[in-house]
This record gives C-alpha cells, sequence and structure tokens, in this order.
C-alpha cells in the first residue's frame, strides 16, 4: 500500500498540480495587491477620486454612520458592490494572465513537436492488385 502512494505521488501530474496549487495561491496574493494598490486607484483617479473599496449601500439607519467602513465595523448591514467590482477586476486580470501563459505553453508545445510523417500509401487491396493483373495480361494481346 505504501508504494502504491508512493507511486501515485511521483506521477508527473500530481506533482504539477501541486506544485500549480502553490504558485496560483501566491498568484492571487500578487493580483489582489495589483488591482487594489495600483489599478483601483489609478481607476479611480480617473473617475473623481473615487476608493471602490469603500463604496457601497448602508441598507440601516445611514444617518448613524459617516461612512459605508464605518457601518461595515458597526456591523451594520451593507451592501459592498465596491468591494465587489474590485474581485470582479482581480477575477478578470488572473484569466487574462492565464490565457496568456496557456497561450504561450501551447504555441512553444506546437513548436517543439516534430512534424508527423506523411502515411505511407496503403497496400491495394487484393481486388485491386486482381484487377491489375488482368489489366497487365490484356495489355500484353
Amino acid at each position: 500500500m505504501i508504494k502504491e502512494f508512493r507511486d501515485f505521488i511521483n506521477r508527473g501530474n500530481v506533482l504539477d498540480l501541486a506544485v500549480a496549487v502553490i504558485i496560483g495561491g501566491a498568484f492571487g496574493a500578487i493580483t489582489t495587491s495589483l488591482v487594489n494598490q495600483v489599478i483601483m486607484p489609478v481607476i479611480g483617479l480617473i473617475l473623481g477620486g473615487a476608493d471602490f473599496s469603500n463604496l457601497g449601500i448602508i441598507m440601516k439607519d445611514r444617518d448613524q454612520y459617516a461612512s459605508v467602513a464605518d457601518a461595515v465595523a458597526a456591523g451594520a448591514p451593507v451592501l459592498q458592490y465596491g468591494a465587489f467590482l474590485n474581485t470582479v477586476i482581480n477575477f478578470l486580470l488572473i484569466a487574462i494572465v492565464l490565457f496568456f501563459i496557456v497561450k504561450a505553453f501551447n504555441q512553444a508545445k506546437k513548436a517543439f513537436e516534430k512534424p508527423a510523417a506523411p502515411a505511407a500509401p496503403a497496400e491495394p487491396s487484393a481486388e485491386v492488385k486482381l484487377l491489375t493483373e488482368i489489366r497487365d495480361e490484356l495489355k500484353k494481346r
């Protein structure tokens, strides 16, 4: 049973998957930081200084809170669409980067593959051989 488990772990696919999960987690943290600290401030500046992380609708007792952050800190019900917008942009960035990585990988894989040898012509069937012999005999006469 231990040998079976070792063989399972040593398969290339399992190790590749483990590496992909670890790198994916680190990549997710990088893209989250990129969205929150780089992209969203630029978009906010273009749109007049809006801070998307603090955008939301206070759903109850709006007059009691100075900002959405205060309402969230107090535990009030808040519809935080700004945080959702950040998450959507984060997802789109990850999807775009993964698209380009997979595209580059597929192009590299295609470049390194050996072109397939042309298929050898199929051997003529017994009927075709017989008909060819008959034709050749008729030509001789």
